[in-house]
């Protein structure tokens, strides 16, 4: 076995498949493309994503690149990043995966998002603007904890200033997105 490949192959493929349609339904989602028994199966497709994660998560802690490899590591993020409507396992899922970072098998910019998405579904303000909610109107950063330090502490997680990353957001969702859509939903920042 190569150092680049997963220790759990069967495990990597599930995770990006599941990430990936995932993505699909919420760029649809975005774009308003869905009808209201769509949008009943996506959030029942999210819950079952969220249900075989939290499985995962029993039985092997966090799926690092080591487990599952970068790819699907990167998925499993991307999971646990949309189990909105599971606060519990959303804040369970952040703590696994800081350990993971710690242990050198996770990147520390998904703990960043997913840090910042807990506390942005908790109420509380967020530390790294990673959380944006795009309205009619455009995207607005959801609230942050000191804002005048924001920069310092991204750039302390590896991620870019945060006008470089609201530009590349923008530049990302102005494909498909038409001012005027009537959508609201909250979207990850660049990295």
């Amino acid at each position: 076995m190569t150092a680049a490949e997963p220790l759990w192959p069967d495990l990597a493929r599930e995770l990006v498949a599941r990430a990936a349609q995932s993505a699909a339904r919420r760029a649809r989602r975005v774009r308003n493309q869905l009808d209201a028994v769509q949008l009943g199966q996506g959030r029942h497709a999210d819950h079952a994503d969220t249900k075989v994660l939290r499985r995962i998560l029993a039985e092997h802690d966090w799926p690092g690149h080591r487990l599952v490899g970068p790819e699907a590591a990167r998925a499993a993020w991307s999971i646990a990043h949309h189990a909105d409507d599971e606060a519990d396992f959303q804040r369970a899922a952040t703590t696994l995966l800081e350990r993971a970072v710690q242990d050198g098998d996770a990147r520390i910019q998904h703990w960043a998002h997913l840090y910042d998405r807990t506390l942005v579904n908790s109420g509380r303000p967020q530390e790294y603007g990673t959380q944006q909610v795009l309205t009619a109107t455009g995207f607005e950063l959801c609230p942050l904890r000191a804002p005048d330090f924001l920069d310092q502490r991204r750039a302390s997680v590896g991620l870019s200033p945060i006008a470089t990353a609201l530009e590349t957001v923008r530049r990302r969702f102005a494909q498909g997105h038409h001012p005027g859509d009537s959508s609201t939903v909250v979207l990850a920042g660049a990295a």
